[in-house]
């Protein structure tokens, strides 16, 4: 540390050597007695001594604060404007960079959660096929309906990840909103087909949104209503509120286990960059209303 004291002061041992060679030049020029330089030069040196023992204290001690400064929320010691200035800033890294730490931890274990749920979704369909050929029963519609799902599941992982890396994947145009309707409605036909349900399509509105995401958000919301049978289960009045919570399945996914949390709160966040807002209305055994509105502007 006394190596690094003199590296960051040596201008002044240097300045000082300077004055004490040029006194040492005009008492040599004039013919000055040397005994009044040399008690001059005793003197300053003695000054210096105190000096720089004094501000070697004062160098340690801050030395010792920013070595150790991790471990502290506040630094202590430092008293020139500077300095201080200097240590606000530190403080000001320091607690960013905590906050940095705990939201990458953060998104670590929703991450974690997401693809347990993902996880543990994608081996119905699995286990259906296994068991369809364990028992040498697979039927065509049945194959296509579990192949089906796995596709879904799949692509909404993938939608999610997509999604919250890049919000700003938008491209906004006129679009006919019963095209993409028709469009989900005949990529979910085989499931509906062994449902026995029948959807009935009226009207035809136009939009200016982006095509893709919107698409995926009405698929969302169309999967659910298949998903939940024709007649509706409806949706406990405690779970309404929750709906669009990452990860929340209610009562009926956890007692169907047919949901994964994740489509109805992607469903609300790209419908949220779109400027469009989802309602849901729902009674229990009597059935559920989804509204999809353009947002109120206020």
């Amino acid at each position: 540390m006394i190596r690094s004291f003199f590296k960051e002061y040596r201008i002044w041992y240097l300045q000082f050597l300077l004055l004490v060679g040029l006194y040492l030049l005009v008492f040599y020029l004039y013919h000055l007695p040397l005994i009044y330089f040399l008690t001059a030069s005793l003197i300053s040196l003695s000054v210096i001594a105190v000096v720089t023992i004094l501000t070697y204290l004062k160098f340690r001690k801050k030395i010792e604060i920013l070595q150790e400064f991790i471990y502290v929320t506040e630094l202590e010691g430092l008293e020139k404007p500077s300095e201080k200035a200097y240590g606000k800033l530190i403080n000001t890294l320091m607690l960013n960079h905590h906050e940095s730490l705990h939201q990458e931890k953060r998104k670590h274990e929703e991450l974690d959660a997401i693809i347990k749920i993902w996880s543990h979704q994608m081996k119905i369909p699995l286990s259906a096929l296994s068991l369809m050929v364990q028992t040498n029963q697979v039927r065509s519609h049945d194959l296509q309906n579990q192949l089906l799902y796995l596709e879904n599941y799949l692509n909404q992982l993938l939608s999610y990840f997509k999604f919250t890396q890049n919000k700003d994947d938008f491209r906004f145009e006129l679009i006919e909103v019963s095209s993409i309707i028709k469009s989900i409605l005949k990529e979910m036909s085989p499931i509906c087909f062994s449902k026995d349900i029948s959807i009935k399509l009226t009207g035809n509105w136009q939009v200016v949104s982006d095509k893709k995401w919107l698409r995926f958000a009405l698929l969302q919301v169309i999967d659910n209503a298949i998903k939940y049978s024709y007649k509706g289960i409806g949706i406990l009045e405690e779970d309404l509120p929750r709906l669009f919570e990452e990860g929340f399945t209610g009562y009926n996914g956890h007692e169907h286990q047919k949901a994964t949390g994740l489509g109805l709160f992607m469903t609300k966040n790209i419908l949220n960059q779109l400027n469009l807002d989802i309602k849901i209305d729902s009674r229990i055994d009597k059935g559920t209303d989804v509204v999809i509105s353009p947002a109120e502007k206020f």
